[in-house]
């Protein structure tokens, strides 16, 4: 596994912003207000890509919140028969990321745009039709950032990390707002912070939209990715 350029212990000991990150097997260039890749985010990436392997055709992927673009970039790299699409809010992270996939030459089946949440694909004809949600959203909560969290501000940007009072304010928005574009028997994948599983199992259920879901563990053994379908039956 390729192991992230930046760890939480990086930034407290005052460590330099880095000015690239290997992930999923690709080299992304970095900006100092775009959150680093973390090796966390590569278990979401491997879980996509097992998922993507096994679907005929070419499956349409959205990388929501998407960053560097590395998910997006990483999953592209991976299943040369995906096309995707990457969003953000912030217009220096979108512009990132097509410079990454302009870098990589993934610009004939990457498209990066910009908006709040799923705003941005409202024009592109997607709603319906897709296979695969992946997000790694902002999960730490507010007062955390405030605190014991707040040294990750230091070097990279409040909306990479703040999830709202409980942490899940994203998460909320992002399993209401997925099945208007995933086709019936589609799949959301997403990261969430330590300690959150059971608060994720109750908005995925409470949405009434998805099968059980399941969850894929980091290498302490500490679940952190979320991966339901969509129900194929109304």
């Amino acid at each position: 596994m390729a192991k992230p350029t930046r760890t939480d212990a990086d930034i407290q000991a005052g460590a330099p912003h880095p000015k690239t990150a290997r992930f999923m097997g690709i080299e992304l260039e970095l900006a100092p207000d775009v959150l680093v890749p973390r090796e966390e985010t590569e278990l979401l990436g491997r879980s996509a890509v097992d998922l993507l392997k096994g679907m005929a055709g070419s499956p349409i992927v959205i990388d929501m919140c998407c960053g560097s673009g590395n998910l997006a970039l990483g999953i592209a790299a991976a299943v040369p028969a995906a096309r995707l699409w990457a969003s953000d809010l912030t217009e220096s992270t979108v512009s990132l990321a097509r410079r990454n996939a302009e870098r990589l030459g993934l610009l004939d089946r990457v498209k990066v745009v910009q908006g709040d949440l799923f705003s941005g694909l409202a024009d592109e004809g997607l709603e319906g039709r897709v296979d695969f949600v992946v997000s790694n959203p902002p999960y730490i909560s507010t007062s955390r950032l405030e605190t014991d969290r707040a040294h990750l501000l230091e070097n990279e940007p409040r909306e990479a990390f703040d999830g709202g009072p409980y942490g899940l304010s994203i998460h909320q928005r992002l399993v209401r707002e997925a099945p208007t574009f995933l086709k019936r028997g589609g799949w959301l994948a997403f990261e969430f912070g330590e300690g959150q599983e059971r608060q994720v199992a109750i908005l995925l259920k409470r949405a009434g939209m998805y099968e059980e879901p399941r969850f894929a563990s980091d290498q302490a053994g500490k679940p952190r990715v979320a991966i339901a379908r969509r129900k194929q039956e109304p």
